[in-house]
């Protein structure tokens, strides 16, 4: 089987910032899901997404290289960017059906994609097991929703932090995000994955379907603006739209091939 691959860089409009997803666009229906993570695997990115159009409707899964995702909004936001720009499909709207998610969707607008996604308001909750230790220094606040939020008064303190992976394993999360107000954006964050494969997500979307709602609360606006402070960085455009979140940026493609497998 040939299938058509891409590589996309997304909240981002340079090239090697933001964060790169695989692109697989299958030529048929679904294949094995032992397959699908070889791939993943096999692209060692923090995700790989799939898709499979069903008529005029389009399907999509995620992997990282080691297990499968129930959300990820840049491997969201790459498939419909090579959509519109790689394959000229027309208008300015996808609707993706989901495993895990339902339907989510990418609207374009101008240079930018604007993800609509379930919003997932994080509950105040105690702390997990050796906190300080995977850290270095204990937050002001600890929520959780999917994955622990854990605030910090600073963005320095986000920015300089050197997390202990092998700790956070113990955890019973996916992921963890840290966040804090921003100096230049209304807030700033980063997003660690070790019981996924991922140690640090470069740009995570679906962090920001709980960054979201915390931040709007406690700013009091609708519209944010957030930088993710990974080594690659990446920008978002965010809006509260009660029991949905739209998370837009922008994306570029980096290479362009096939999969024989």
């Amino acid at each position: 089987m040939k299938i058509p691959y891409y590589q996309v860089d997304v909240f981002t409009d340079q090239l090697f910032k933001g964060n790169p997803a695989g692109v697989c666009l299958l030529p048929s229906g679904w294949p094995a899901a032992e397959l699908m993570q070889q791939i993943a695997f096999e692209n060692n990115l923090s995700e790989t997404a799939f898709v499979v159009r069903q008529g005029g409707a389009f399907e999509l899964r995620w992997f990282t290289p080691t297990v499968e995702v129930d959300l990820c909004g840049h491997a969201t936001v790459a498939p419909a960017h090579v959509l519109f720009n790689e394959t000229g499909l027309d208008g300015d709207l996808i609707e993706f059906a989901t495993k895990s998610s339902g339907i989510v969707s990418v609207e374009r607008k101008g240079d930018r994609l604007i993800l609509d996604f379930p919003s997932r308001p994080p509950v105040a909750c105690a702390a997990p097991t050796e906190l300080e230790d995977a850290l270095g220094k204990r937050p002001a606040e600890i929520w959780r929703a999917r994955d622990y939020l854990l605030v910090f008064a600073d963005e320095d303190d986000i920015r300089n932090m050197q997390p202990d992976f092998v700790r956070m394993l113990n955890w019973d999360c996916l992921g963890v995000i840290v966040t804090a107000p921003g100096k230049t954006a209304d807030f700033v964050s980063r997003f660690f994955a070790p019981r996924a494969g991922v140690n640090e997500d470069p740009v995570t979307g679906s962090s920001h379907s709980t960054l979201i709602p915390y931040w709007a609360k406690r700013l009091k606006k609708t519209d944010l603006h957030s930088l993710q402070l990974s080594a690659r960085g990446g920008e978002l455009f965010c809006r509260d739209a009660g029991e949905r979140v739209k998370i837009g940026g922008k994306a570029v493609t980096y290479s362009r091939g096939e999969i024989n497998v």
